[in-house]
């Protein structure tokens, strides 16, 4: 009977033993399965986070180029960020969402490229044959001039119904422009141009003209559009910056043209 034990005993143990070893294969396997699998993932993600990360400007600068492209040969509500993505040259939608989390993001931040890359008051402020109030109006026309922002600006018109858009915008002009206005507002009280006591008002105030002037926040017929900006022309007169001549009104009037269209 103690031999039968023994016998028993022993019989258990080698199952135990063989059971061990084989779950111990196992473990061991899927532990190298995983090990594998991690490191491949690693890769893969080392490989994108290196696409956006080696030369970050050079890839925010690619995005930007590549969707001013796309927006203006297609439309921004055409363009997706597929579209952009297909034509980066091998850079992944995960590097695009690394920088902009959206399309919005995509054309805030183009508006703020387009401005800072060719600002209008840097060029007049070199123009000291021009006072502060030339100045001022000089930079107006300059930025009407400029055909890829006019036309980025008309893609947009119909965004703005976005808040979060709207409030880009906004936030942009805040703080791009009225600083601009700004100083120019004060150099024209300095050499007599400009009459005012609130000059930082006006700055707030003028680069949120543009909205209001906007049927699509602000509906308006063509006529009562041409009202609002002789309402605006004559509120500057009488605050002591005579803004609106000829060449600007001419300006703003094929301006509302356009957006009534």
């Amino acid at each position: 009977m103690k031999n039968f034990a023994c016998v028993m005993t022993w019989a258990v143990l080698a199952i135990l033993q063989k059971s061990y070893k084989k779950t111990r294969k196992d473990l061991t396997e899927r532990r190298n399965s995983d090990i594998n699998r991690y490191i491949t993932n690693v890769s893969i993600v080392g490989e994108d986070n290196m696409a956006r990360n080696k030369y970050p400007e050079l890839t925010v600068e690619k995005i930007l180029e590549v969707s001013q492209r796309l927006f203006l040969e297609k439309g921004y509500e055409q363009t997706t960020i597929q579209d952009i993505v297909d034509n980066l040259g091998g850079l992944t939608k995960g590097a695009v969402y690394h920088h902009f989390k959206s399309k919005e993001e995509i054309i805030n931040a183009l508006g703020d490229k387009m401005f800072l890359g060719n600002n209008p008051f840097n060029v007049v402020k070199e123009q000291n044959e021009l006072n502060g109030l030339q100045k001022i109006q000089k930079a107006m026309m300059l930025n009407q001039e400029d055909s890829e922002r006019v036309t980025l600006s008309k893609n947009m018109i119909p965004l703005l119904e976005n808040p979060r858009i709207l409030a880009g915008m906004i936030e942009s002009q805040r703080k791009y422009l009225s600083p601009e206005f700004y100083k120019l507002i004060e150099e024209g009280i300095e050499d007599g141009s400009i009459s005012t006591e609130y000059p930082k008002e006006l700055a707030e105030i003028l680069p949120l003209l543009e909205l209001w002037l906007m049927p699509s926040i602000f509906p308006a017929s063509e006529e009562e559009l041409h009202h609002k900006v002789m309402f605006v022309k004559e509120m500057f007169e009488r605050m002591g910056v005579p803004l609106f001549d000829d060449q600007i009104l001419s300006m703003i009037n094929e301006g509302i043209n356009v957006k009534i269209k």
